[in-house]
C-alpha cells in the first residue's frame, strides 16, 4: 500500500472490532500514526495500536478523554463507536433513546468540537462520521438508531458547510449490511443468507471494504468531497 498518511495523527473511536478495527488498521498500514478506543482495556491492542479505554456514556470518562483529545494534535478523526437497541416504537425506554444519543451523536459532537481548532491551525483536517444506511432510510423496531443516524448526518453537514473554508472537509460514512462478528451473531447463517439476497451485490459487505472508503475520505487523495453521506451497501438503499 502507498504510505500517504505519514506524519498524520488519527483517532478511531470503536475502533476495538469490527468495522472500526479495520479501519484503524488501514489507517495505520497506510502510514498514519493511530490511536483508538474501547469501552474496556485491549491489550495487547489490536494490531499494536495504541488504545484508550473510553466509556462515552460515562461523563466523567467521555468529557476526561474530549480533553485529552483537544491535546492530541490530530489530523483525521473518525467517530465510529456506536449502540443500537432495538425495539418497537410503543415499548422504547426512553433510557435507552437517551443512551443511544448520548453515544451515537453526543460523544461525536464533543470530540469534533475538540478537533476542530487544532485543525484549523494546520490549515487541513479529516473528519468522517460513521453512521448507517439507517441514517438514509429506515424500517421498523429502529426509531432510536436512525433517529441517532439521521442527527449525525445533519450535525456533520452543518459543520462542513463551516469548517471547509479551513481545509476541513468533514463527512458521513453509511455502511450497509457488513459481515462481521456482531452481524453473524445477531442474524445466524439463514439471516445472513437472507438479508445477502436482498442487496443487489448478493453478499454482505466486508469491514475491509468500509475501511478502505474510509481512509480516502480522510487521506489527501480526498481534496473536494466534503458535506456528504454517503452508502457503502452493495446499492442496497438504491433499490
Amino acid at each position: 500500500m502507498k504510505k500517504d498518511l505519514h506524519n498524520l495523527n488519527a483517532l478511531v473511536t470503536g475502533g476495538t472490532r469490527g468495522i472500526g478495527r479495520a479501519i484503524a488498521k488501514r489507517l495505520s498500514d497506510g502510514g498514519a500514526n493511530v490511536t483508538i478506543t474501547g469501552t474496556r482495556p485491549a491489550s495487547p491492542s489490536p494490531d499494536g495500536i495504541a488504545c484508550k479505554t473510553v466509556d462515552f456514556l460515562d461523563p466523567r470518562s467521555r468529557d476526561a478523554f474530549v480533553q485529552e483529545v483537544a491535546d492530541m494534535d490530530l489530523d483525521i478523526l473518525v467517530n465510529n463507536a456506536g449502540i443500537n437497541r432495538i425495539s418497537d416504537f410503543e415499548g422504547i425506554d426512553p433510557a435507552d433513546y437517551e443512551s443511544i444519543y448520548q453515544v451515537n451523536v453526543f460523544a461525536p459532537f464533543l470530540l469534533c468540537r475538540a478537533v476542530i481548532p487544532v485543525m484549523k491551525r494546520k490549515g487541513w483536517g479529516r473528519i468522517v462520521n460513521i453512521s448507517s444506511i439507517f441514517g438514509k432510510v429506515s424500517k421498523e423496531c429502529r426509531a432510536s438508531y436512525s433517529a441517532s443516524k439521521f442527527a449525525l448526518d445533519g450535525m456533520t453537514a452543518a459543520l462542513a458547510a463551516e469548517v471547509a473554508r479551513f481545509g476541513i472537509l468533514a463527512n458521513c460514512v453509511a455502511p450497509g449490511f457488513v459481515d462481521t462478528e456482531l452481524t453473524r451473531t445477531v442474524l445466524g447463517d439463514a439471516g445472513m443468507a437472507e438479508m445477502a439476497s436482498r442487496i443487489p451485490m448478493g453478499r454482505l459487505g466486508t469491514p475491509e471494504e468500509i475501511a478502505a472508503f474510509v481512509a480516502w475520505l480522510a487521506g489527501p487523495e480526498n481534496t473536494y468531497i466534503s458535506g456528504q453521506n454517503i452508502a457503502v451497501d452493495g446499492g442496497f438503499t438504491r433499490v
